[in-house]
């Protein structure tokens, strides 16, 4: 567990470097080009759109950067009611379902908030995933922890 004043650990989720976005961008776009020379500009066309989409998905530009410092975190962890220990998560996270059947009957000792249905707390989890909503991210005593092993987790649920 970290203790108050160290950093943060995050796990960076996500295309984040501008040099491979770059590269991922030169190569769809080299995609588009030779579709239009081949006279497919209908696939051209589907291709550019997807290049653009998948451009600002991956873009190290994209979202709030720079993270929350640690003092901000203390003062957010004072100022919620919701527990000591706070998962947030969401539908479909392969690593959420493998945290929550690992807690076993202590997963109830945590309050779970769903990023997908509170927007609270998906701002909470991106301020301190550089932008990103990883899950889980887990508060325990007003430290964030970014997927952290279902071991550390049980055992701070167990101490009550």
């Amino acid at each position: 567990m970290a203790e108050a004043g160290a950093a943060l650990p995050h796990h960076h989720g996500g295309m984040r470097s501008p040099w491979l976005w770059g590269a991922l961008v030169v190569v769809l776009g080299l995609v588009v080009v030779d579709l239009v020379l081949d006279g497919r500009a209908a696939w051209a066309v589907g291709y550019g759109v997807l290049a653009l989409g998948i451009a600002w998905w991956t873009s190290p530009w994209r979202g709030r950067r720079g993270g929350t410092t640690q003092q901000e975190v203390e003062d957010m962890a004072q100022d919620d009611p919701r527990g000591d220990v706070v998962i947030y998560w969401r539908p479909g996270c392969g690593f959420c379902a493998m945290l929550k059947a690992r807690l076993g009957g202590l997963k109830d000792r945590a309050t779970w908030v769903n990023i997908w249905e509170d927007e609270e707390g998906a701002a909470f989890v991106r301020s301190v995933n550089d932008g990103n909503e990883t899950v889980p991210t887990v508060v325990m005593d007003g430290i964030p922890h970014t997927n952290p092993k279902p071991g550390t987790v049980k055992e701070r649920l167990a101490r009550g």
